[in-house]
């Protein structure tokens, strides 16, 4: 009897060790890296590793996985630029513009694994790190470009490429380069754009950008369609093009899609509770155009 009453007492402070050791976890830096834009790191958090930048007045998580189920998505944003493929299904050739730790490519590479993808990254210790710790994926039709975004599209413009999906992903970690948000870039990005082609833009659900980024999506492609979530918590995706999709055709894309994407956590029907449609209209808010784009201000 005090035999198993010694035993209980010892299996008790084991369980406890244990538990408090659980919950007392702390995330660990893995990797910390000085580039000439800010600090990259990577933290793991139990399963969950995260890719994050620290500038002047905040750190922010840039790109996460499952360390245990790689190809699941945790982003809601992410879920949502991916949901957009339901505006165009099976995309050829795909240009995206900041890479983080390169889900968005990876994902769209095993969905078709004939896409020709050119990610855009002005950072090389991003691609770095993206590479080594978050298996991001480079093949001969899946290419790197150490560029600003603007540049890049500036010099495709030149050379006539042309895209069925562009994604605008670029952040510094405190807000969106100010030179991807004007009127004239999203100008030259709609030139790469095929005649059905789409543009995803993952942008801010609440700030003071939130209507300029409304008004300048609207001069330069008319009526759109977001995703975001009513909270107004997280961030907001914009799906734009030359021409959109009607809604019968949506709506068969979707149900061709809703079972691969599932694979990844992405929950169309989910995803369509949050999809408005945005019609263009006039409105006091200002167009942000090269002249004028405060954004590290709104």
């Amino acid at each position: 009897m005090l035999l198993n009453r010694k035993l209980n007492v010892l299996l008790f402070a084991f369980t406890a060790a244990i538990f408090s050791q659980t919950v007392t976890a702390k995330p660990v830096v893995i990797k910390e890296e000085r580039s000439l834009y800010q600090n990259v790191f990577v933290e793991d958090d139990g399963d969950k590793r995260c890719l994050k930048f620290s500038v002047k007045r905040r750190t922010s998580s840039q790109s996460c996985m499952f360390k245990s189920q790689p190809k699941k998505v945790v982003f809601n944003y992410t879920k949502f630029a991916m949901s957009a493929l339901v505006f165009k299904a099976k995309p050829e050739r795909v240009l995206i513009i900041g890479l983080g730790g390169g889900t968005l490519s990876n994902n769209l590479l095993d969905l078709y694994p004939e896409i020709e993808i050119d990610n855009v990254e002005i950072d090389p210790a991003v691609v770095s790190v993206a590479v080594d710790y978050f298996g991001f994926k480079q093949t001969a039709k899946v290419k790197t470009h150490i560029q600003d975004g603007r540049i890049f599209i500036k010099r495709a413009q030149r050379k006539k490429l042309q895209y069925d999906l562009i994604i605008l992903d670029a952040f510094n970690g405190e807000y969106i380069p100010e030179h991807l948000l004007t009127k004239e870039f999203l100008q030259e990005s709609k030139s790469l754009l095929k005649d059905d082609g789409i543009l995803v833009a993952n942008t801010f659900s609440s700030s003071k950008l939130y209507h300029h980024e409304s008004a300048t999506y609207h001069d330069v492609f008319g009526d759109f369609y977001s995703i975001r979530k009513s909270n107004n918590v997280g961030n907001r995706v914009l799906v734009v093009g030359k021409s959109l999709l009607d809604q019968q055709a949506i709506a068969t894309n979707a149900e061709a899609l809703k079972q691969p994407l599932a694979t990844f956590g992405v929950d169309l029907e989910e995803t369509f509770e949050y999809i408005t449609f945005e019609p263009n209209k006039v409105t006091e808010y200002r167009v942000l155009t090269d002249q004028y784009s405060p954004a590290n201000l709104l």
